[in-house]
């Protein structure tokens, strides 16, 4: 009896595989033409700019120094703390001084919000700027302090945006670690197989360290209020521009880089946040995770030990049994050399530095699931999370209670 059902189910399972693929290269390939392809003239909707800033992140002076050297001819620069007295205040302070002067930025400006009271600290930050708006300005943008952006990076953003029908724009993050260990290369895998997802698509999601949105609809899809009482700033956005029956576009030629080293308890502690943040803010996203964590693992490894079982026992068909764990080792395996091939022509300046993640992406290709599986598991219960040394209760996707505050 489960030979008869299973001979079906196996056959499912490696067409979903095919498509998998399948749609994996097509995200390669959106990527690739979109990012790479001929350049357009852009108009210069005179644009707002919002860096919070929290701490010193890993190169934070190159980071902040690449947002003065945008090629955008009509942008005003925020930079945004939580109180002066943080690191991050004098730091900026003296980036300013010096680099200054010289950015193609129409003022610059370090503004310090206070304590959040409802929302996140990060949220707080970005209503604190976007209140403070030059009369005029048409586009906010988002970014955050532990990314790296080229010079194109704001005028590629924002150029989707000349199109209604796209509520917002994001691009995303691609970890490169500046050591080589392996919890740096899983958290980096991690991000990867998720950055493979976004393309030409109604189910991306948009990313806080590089989005935008027009300041029309910023308003008139009521973001200003959901952001009063939200943990994540681009889950909400996400969550409303969807409301608003928007398209999130992704704009590949803003994936940024991140240069980021970690340890496995981070990781975790890293991991569980962002997915319990998923889990609340976007349940449907949370369940498609595992559930696609889960097929991935049965379908490798669960058909490998029927494969076995199958072959000890003489069970025709043979051949069918064996290629379903073949067919997602293969699929696997070459999900990942195309998302690292993307990478290194989306951010050829790093090549060199990826090389070693490259290997543990591909290599790791079959292991990695479990991590995800385990990392969205971890999850599936409770609604605190601690944040940046504040703790918080998530109650809806707009609904955010602040049980300790930094300091307290």
């Amino acid at each position: 009896m489960f030979w008869d059902f299973y001979i079906y189910l196996a056959g499912i399972a490696i067409v979903l595989q095919v498509l998998f693929l399948i749609q994996s290269y097509r995200n390669y390939r959106y990527a690739i033409k979109k990012a790479l392809g001929k350049k357009r003239s852009r108009s210069c909707p005179q644009t707002l700019l919002t860096v919070p800033c929290k701490g010193i992140d890993n190169d934070f002076d190159r980071n902040i120094e690449a947002f003065f050297k945008l090629d955008h001819e009509n942008y005003t620069l925020h930079l945004v703390v939580q109180e002066d007295d943080d690191p991050a205040y004098a730091r900026l302070r003296a980036i300013v001084d010096r680099c200054g002067d010289a950015s193609n930025a129409k003022d610059i400006k370090i503004l310090i919000a206070g304590i959040a009271d409802g929302c996140s600290q990060k949220i707080h930050n970005l209503l604190y700027s976007c209140r403070n708006a030059p009369e005029g300005t048409e586009i906010f943008a988002f970014a955050d302090a532990d990314a790296y952006v080229t010079e194109g990076w704001l005028k590629n953003l924002i150029h989707p945006l000349r199109q209604e029908k796209y509520g917002a724009t994001t691009g995303y993050r691609w970890f490169i670690p500046p050591t080589n260990n392996l919890a740096s290369f899983a958290l980096s895998s991690l991000n990867a197989k998720v950055a493979q997802l976004l393309g030409n698509s109604h189910f991306n999601q948009a990313w806080g360290g590089s989005m935008a949105i027009r300041t029309e609809t910023f308003h008139r899809i009521g973001l200003d209020k959901a952001w009063q009482n939200a943990i994540s700033d681009d889950l909400c956005l996400s969550h409303m521009v969807k409301k608003a029956k928007m398209i999130i576009a992704f704009v590949p030629a803003c994936l940024v880089a991140s240069y980021e080293s970690t340890t496995w308890t981070k990781l975790f502690e890293f991991a569980r946040r962002q997915f319990l943040i998923t889990r609340i803010s976007t349940p449907c996203t949370w369940w498609f995770g595992l559930f696609s964590s889960a097929f991935s693992l049965f379908g490798s490894w669960g058909s490998l030990v029927i494969a076995v079982i199958a072959t000890a026992t003489a069970e025709p068909p043979l051949i069918l049994y064996t290629a379903v764990p073949i067919s997602f080792f293969v699929c696997q395996t070459m999900r990942a050399i195309i998302r690292q091939r993307m990478i290194v022509r989306l951010l050829p300046n790093d090549a060199k530095n990826m090389k070693p993640a490259i290997i543990a992406d591909i290599l790791g290709a079959s292991f990695w699931p479990w991590l995800m599986f385990i990392c969205i598991l971890s999850s599936a219960f409770g609604r605190k999370i601690t944040w940046r040394g504040t703790t918080y209760k998530l109650i809806g996707p707009t609904q955010t209670e602040i049980i300790k505050k930094t300091g307290e």
